[in-house]
């Protein structure tokens, strides 16, 4: 797309170089001297609210995130205003000393709302020394697990689904050029759920925002991934008897541990699911023979444990959005037993039907394949845009996707993201093309966006507080992202580690290599299955030995 004159390239490059040279000449007296002249800043449509320099540690707001690591950096927060209705919360970090030159927009979660949700990818941005920033999604005063607030919004309905993370970026970016004096050269985006949705947005609708994404298990369709979450809820609570108790979700989830650890590239030694996509597991195995018990389940609780492994099905019993796969019961974070919950009382994330169907509506009659139409009908052109779009324009002028992805996910598909990861591939002539400018890493044992029974720390952006053994590209997707980016190798496998007691100071308890789909890990036969020497990277089975 480059083609039509070489001119606006060939300046883009010398700028971006010039920028480099800038922002490492930046002093810190002069930077923090300029922060708080910051709250007279004039854009478009947009309102500094506040420019105030914060010292090395972090602000009280930061709660457990500060740490004497984190360096001074000016925090900004603005409001943007693009029409009637709309009103879009950005926050910014810039460090005062030794910017890198990279700007780095964070995801939010859930109906977002709150800019303290990004607060933790926003962290890791800040020690690599980039200016980063995290977007409310324009939802305020909803709540991650509450978007109530949203209801007759159509405005903010459409900056959740599309175009807030683009107004973040421009901001922040505008934001910084100021404070610094010269552009970015690169800028990267982290995301996970609807922050993951947030960068597949970003990278089909706005490719020039970002040369890098990186994200986790991406929302793609937004109408549906609420359908199958409100599916769980009454397959579990409209009728007596048939919710799955912690004791009852851990037997189902031994069972089909016993049954699917060893399939495929799994082995069976291990505490998760290796490869759930190798198994079948049939929860009938469980019936309850002669009564009651915590180790067995009821004919109400095996149809509750079936909607839950099939997904929304018609009244023929054929399939219409994916369920969740053996090894997702049981995790102890956003698993089956949060999906039987009820925060505030209603069944999770259900105010999206609201919006369509009104305040009072009485989720307790909702019919898959009547309702799921007018949801979609109504919401779809707003909030599924990650259903279509093309990333041919990312591809073509140099962008780079990660995309990762735990089997144990319970809240988001993980079938989704294969699903996408093959529509890519399909576009770009096949899998191997797609691999050229996208990766996808699908993560064992791994919950959603975080914990799990697997090794589940691959990933410095994650915001969790538990970082890598390095932030190198090796152990780091972060890291493996910008060396692609910046002209390095495309990561074809990460280590993941699962820390003792997840406390890095206790140690590491196992490593394996995740591997760029579709190859898996397998075990050579040999080695300790804790040491990522032991595995290889193979589509299939290698040669034992």
């Amino acid at each position: 797309m480059f083609s039509q004159t070489c001119r606006p390239l060939i300046a883009r490059v010398l700028l971006g170089a010039a920028a480099a040279l800038l922002a490492s000449a930046i002093a810190s007296p002069s930077a923090a001297a300029s922060c708080e002249a910051l709250r007279e800043l004039k854009l478009p449509n947009t309102v500094i609210r506040s420019a105030e320099t914060v010292p090395a540690g972090g602000f009280a707001g930061m709660g457990p995130l500060r740490a004497p690591d984190l360096p001074a950096f000016c925090r900004v927060t603005a409001s943007v205003r693009r029409a009637p209705g709309s009103d879009v919360g950005v926050e910014i970090w810039l460090p005062l000393s030794g910017w890198q030159g990279v700007f780095h927009g964070s995801g939010n979660g859930g109906f977002g709302g709150v800019l303290a949700a990004g607060y933790g990818p926003m962290t890791a941005g800040l020690r690599r020394g980039y200016a980063t920033a995290v977007t409310d999604t324009g939802t305020t005063p909803a709540t991650p697990l509450d978007g109530d607030a949203l209801i007759g919004q159509p405005q903010k309905w459409r900056d959740w689904g599309r175009r807030s993370t683009h107004v973040m970026t421009v901001t922040g970016k505008a934001v910084a050029q100021a404070f610094y004096g010269a552009p970015a050269r690169r800028a990267y985006y982290t995301g996970c759920s609807t922050g993951g949705q947030e960068g597949l947005i970003e990278a089909l609708y706005y490719p020039h925002d970002y040369d890098g994404v990186l994200v986790g298990a991406p929302v793609i369709n937004r109408t549906w991934g609420h359908g199958v979450v409100l599916w769980n809820d009454l397959a579990a609570n409209l009728r007596p008897g048939r919710r799955l108790s912690d004791a009852k979700l851990r037997t189902l989830a031994d069972a089909a541990l016993r049954q699917c650890g060893a399939a495929g590239s799994g082995l069976g030694g291990d505490p998760f699911i290796g490869d759930p996509k190798a198994c079948r597991f049939d929860p009938g195995v469980l019936t309850c023979r002669d009564g009651d018990r915590d180790d067995c389940l009821t004919a109400a609780e095996l149809a509750t444990a079936r909607a839950f492994y099939s997904g929304p099905t018609n009244r023929a019993g054929r399939p219409l959005f994916h369920g969740w796969l053996p090894g997702s019961e049981a995790t102890g974070f956003f698993d089956w037993a949060f999906l039987q919950s009820r925060p505030n009382g209603q069944p999770p994330f259900v105010s999206l039907f609201k919006w369509v169907f009104g305040r009072d509506w009485d989720w307790s009659g909702f019919q898959v394949e009547r309702d799921m139409a007018r949801v979609d009908a109504a919401l779809g052109p707003i909030v599924n845009d990650a259903t279509k779009g093309s990333l041919k324009a990312f591809r073509e002028r140099g962008g780079k996707l990660i995309i990762y992805h735990g089997w144990a996910d319970s809240l988001v598909p993980p079938d989704q993201s294969v699903a996408f990861y093959e529509r890519v591939g399909r576009e770009a002539g096949g899998l191997d093309q797609a691999q050229g400018f996208a990766r996808l890493f699908m993560a064992p044992g791994f919950s959603h966006c975080a914990g799990g029974p697997g090794p589940d720390v691959f990933n410095s952006a994650t915001g969790s507080g538990v970082p890598p053994p390095s932030t190198t590209p090796r152990h780091d997707l972060f890291a493996a992202l910008a060396e692609w980016v910046e002209g390095g190798p495309a990561p074809s496998e990460v280590i993941a580690t699962r820390y003792v007691d997840g406390t890095p100071a206790k140690g590491v308890a196992m490593q394996r290599p995740l591997c760029a789909y579709p190859a898996k890990a397998w075990w050579r036969g040999t080695g300790d299955t804790n040491d990522p020497a032991s595995f290889v990277c193979s589509v299939s089975a290698p040669p034992k030995g």
